[in-house]
């Protein structure tokens, strides 16, 4: 390298010196000639450099462009899309730099070493985007082929491996700048550790949460994750090492810290996505006080509904022989076993699901009676769709409910719902009672 550097210096003082003394031929003074001749050679320099990136750069498209239809390799393709061609004719000229440094400054020997460290320090930049953007191809050209790769978070990898080829190349830029051996830095490295893990603490613990988020399979790009803790609510569109993207379902964008996937608890749909089937988990909620008992002549009019006639059928035989067995007294109705119209009710619920065909059978199915409150007697619904699809979702639910409201009647049960404005007016006109209890809008 000493040996290049002197044959480039010697060459270079004929062509500064042949410039210089045809700017002093040319009339212009000593004191402006070094200053002109810098400033004349620089712009020649530049000119040459955007000359000869052009050219390879040209180059580099057609070849790329000429292999990639005769082969059809997709790699190719990535690579383009990636701006290999690009990057790799940046680099092109710079040993054209280095040998013009030398020409261009030699009146201003002060600035050939820096504008030398300058142009390393470049070199590094560039070698790192080569690098990358060959990585982000195969990548891609692996995601492409492989739907494994599809879905994980690769991003945090590429950032890592910019990481180790970025420390590479400060290692360079260290050596060139100092002269010293490679151990020194790394001795330098060693007394500043503790700076440097405070500095990229959110870089490693990042780096260490995504190799646990990728070994674990927690989370893929696509995926539906809730993250309470940050309001985040929709899709994850990108991994990296030290944040996640999620874009929530009113298209706004949340940023998340990597670390927070390990650290805090979060929601992956992933599952019920590849279940096929939604759940299901609403309650109807009816008066208590219209929850009865079923005479006998009563279940005529019942055995009408379609889906539950077997079940009165089976169920009155049963409740018959149960009495029978015990000698209940059958003229108090509180006595022995007896059918109730929230419990038809119960069973119709429960043969309309089975029957939908917007309800996956092969999943749980379950009509329940929750707790009583004083809000009512809840039935609750609990049960899959045959879609994961947010609108047909919600389309069958909605489905689903409107019927069972719209028949809670024919089972002699109402629904319970706070009192209104109108209601409390309507009460009034049917009771005095209430005209003391209730207030009148009236002035």
């Amino acid at each position: 390298m000493n040996e290049l550097e002197s044959n480039l210096e010697t060459s270079s003082n004929f062509i500064s010196r042949f410039s210089y003394d045809l700017l002093i031929k040319w009339g212009v003074s000593q004191d402006q000639a070094a200053l002109v001749n810098c400033l004349v050679l620089l712009a020649a320099l530049i000119i040459l450099i955007f000359v000869v990136l052009s050219i390879v750069r040209g180059i580099l498209r057609l070849v790329i462009n000429y292999i990639s239809k005769a082969q059809k390799l997709k790699f190719l393709n990535y690579l383009r899309a990636h701006r290999f061609a690009h990057y790799l004719a940046l680099i092109a000229p710079v040993s054209l730099v280095r040998a013009g440094i030398p020409i261009v400054f030699e009146s201003f020997p002060a600035w050939i070493r820096p504008l030398s460290l300058l142009t390393d320090l470049y070199s590094v930049f560039m070698v790192v985007s080569i690098i990358t953007s060959i990585i982000r191809a195969l990548i891609d050209s692996l995601k492409d082929s492989n739907e494994t790769f599809r879905y994980r978070p690769m991003e945090s990898y590429i950032q890592v491996m910019n990481f180790v080829l970025f420390f590479f190349g400060a290692i360079f830029i260290y050596v060139r700048l100092t002269g010293e051996s490679p151990l020194a830095f790394f001795g330098v490295l060693g007394a500043t550790s503790a700076i440097l893990l405070l500095i990229f603490q959110d870089t490693i613990k990042g780096f260490a949460a995504s190799i646990q988020v990728t070994t674990n399979d927690m989370v893929r790009i696509g995926d539906w994750i809730t993250i309470p803790k940050y309001n985040a609510d929709g899709t994850v569109l990108e991994i990296t090492l030290t944040t996640v993207k999620v874009q929530n379902f009113d298209k706004t964008i949340t940023t998340v810290p990597t670390y927070s996937l390990i650290s805090d608890s979060f929601n992956n749909w992933r599952g019920m996505q590849q279940s096929g089937g939604r759940r299901i988990k609403r309650s109807i909620t009816v008066k208590q006080t219209s929850v009865r008992y079923l005479e006998e002549d009563e279940l005529k009019t019942f055995k009408k509904i379609k889906g539950i006639s077997s079940y009165i059928d089976k169920k009155q035989q049963e409740i018959t022989e149960h009495n029978s067995k015990l000698g209940f007294d059958r003229d108090l109705r509180v006595n022995g076993r007896n059918l109730t119209n929230a419990g038809l009710f119960r069973k119709y619920i429960e043969w309309y699901l089975l029957t939908h065909p917007g309800i996956n059978k092969d999943m749980s199915l379950m009509v329940r009676q929750l707790e009583p409150s004083n809000k009512g007697l809840p039935f609750e619904i609990y049960a899959f769709t045959n879609t994961v699809v947010w609108r047909e979702y919600e389309n069958i639910m909605s489905d689903i409910f409107d019927h069972l409201i719209a028949a809670v009647k024919y089972f002699d049960l109402q629904i319970f719902e706070d009192v209104a404005g109108s209601d409390a007016d309507a009460l009034k006109l049917q009771n005095p009672i209430w005209r003391d209890i209730i207030p009148s809008k009236e002035k």
